[in-house]
């Protein structure tokens, strides 16, 4: 019986995650990555052919970690505690999953998505609709499905806790454990503001 890879692609990839949370997309290359994780280039090279084939390996497992919580996260009966929990979520998982946390601050344009192979830009397309179809399943069951409640969802569940995660990884600090609880307000006094009005 052989023995496992010792550089293998999660572990390349895990490289890659620190460096692209130390100094952004542009510090993720071939060879940084390979001296990151103390591994020969070559290794590097028969994993991911390409910068662009490791940096779309790279968005897409952080995203995958993200997604796939975050659709769990919302999946509660009544879908106003599913919008709070999926904001939560955001929070949370980010608090986690820093090195994760820092690539999705970024836009998968960041990271080379126009040059990424086509399966790969395939797979994200299809993982984003996916969640879309999620987002707007949630507006709709709050009677709200015109394309301005969809995106006012959008925003209530990933962009208001993503301005929490960035300001405070921006200036070096933990995001607060009341944070969670922030975001799920925030979704609640977005979501209600018509119904109090």
């Amino acid at each position: 019986m052989g023995r496992p890879p010792r550089h293998d692609a999660e572990s390349l990839l895990d490289a890659a995650a620190h460096l692209a949370a130390e100094q952004g997309p542009r510090g993720v290359t071939m060879t940084a990555v390979a001296r990151k994780a103390g591994a020969p280039s070559g290794s590097v090279y028969h994993r991911f052919p390409g910068r662009p084939d490791l940096l779309a390996a790279l968005w897409l497992r952080s995203l995958d970690r993200f997604q796939s919580g975050f659709l769990e996260a919302i999946t509660d009966p009544d879908p106003l505690a599913s919008a709070r929990a999926g904001a939560a979520h955001v929070v949370r998982w980010s608090r986690e999953n820093p090195s994760d946390a820092a690539i999705l601050l970024y836009s998968a344009a960041d990271f080379g998505r126009a040059e990424w192979p086509e399966p790969e830009r395939d797979r994200l397309d299809r993982a984003n609709r996916r969640v879309a179809k999620e987002i707007r399943k949630l507006a709709t069951a709050l009677g709200h499905d015109s394309p301005r409640d969809v995106e006012q969802m959008r925003i209530a569940l990933i962009d208001i806790p993503y301005a929490l995660v960035r300001r405070n990884y921006r200036a070096g600090k933990k995001i607060p454990k009341y944070a969670e609880e922030l975001a799920a307000d925030c979704v609640t006094a977005l979501l209600t503001r018509e119904a109090r009005a």
